[in-house]
């Protein structure tokens, strides 16, 4: 950490899986764990969050959008671990997407514009497309997910425990090289401009 005293970084996470199982959730956990101290992480679970719908927002967020954009709101980046479906990003990631880019003043002016972002995903490839479609979805909203590095864990089901632990050695070494670069990125947006300089 910089001397900047900005603490707790605080780092909303949301898995693109609902499945109670879920490795990509188990990621987040084991991101969780592996934080920086400084550095709070937190679950956004999706389960509760409607499909988008425009008659619905005329009447009023639902009680969990409105949660959701709090929380993206509230957060300093957002953390997101996706798996694959038909070649994509799952449903609900990019339905809660949706939701925390509507306001009324436009989407410039939502919870999630130009929030600074990191992505993961594991499955049976790495969810290597989901994350390049994900990236795409995000630069729509003026984010630049952090490129570098890579955290796509491939045959994900083979690095966990059986009781959900995150137990392969590189993948804890991406993660936790991925959340130090997220902390480097927030810090440095922080900084002061003589700080930068020097």
């Amino acid at each position: 950490m910089t001397g900047l005293n900005r603490n707790p970084l605080r780092v909303l996470s949301i898995s693109g899986s609902l499945r109670r199982g879920s490795f990509n959730t188990a990621l987040l956990k084991a991101a969780q764990e592996l934080a920086p101290e400084g550095m709070e992480i937190t679950i956004f679970d999706l389960k509760d969050i409607p499909l988008y719908n425009a008659d619905v927002e005329a009447e009023g967020d639902p009680e969990a959008v409105t949660a959701l954009k709090k929380a993206v709101h509230g957060a300093d980046a957002l953390l997101l671990a996706t798996p694959e479906y038909n070649g994509g990003i799952p449903a609900p990631l990019k339905n809660a997407i949706d939701w925390a880019s509507r306001s009324p003043s436009g989407y410039q002016e939502s919870a999630i514009f130009g929030k600074t972002v990191a992505i993961m995903g594991g499955g049976g490839g790495g969810a290597v497309r989901a994350q390049t479609q994900l990236r795409q979805v995000l630069s729509a909203l003026g984010i630049e997910a952090l490129e570098q590095p890579e955290v796509k864990v491939a045959m994900v089901w083979d690095k966990f425990d059986e009781k959900g632990h995150l137990i392969d050695h590189k993948t804890r070494e991406q993660i936790n090289e991925l959340l130090h670069a997220l902390e480097e990125r927030l810090t440095h947006e922080d900084a002061p401009a003589e700080v930068l300089a020097a």
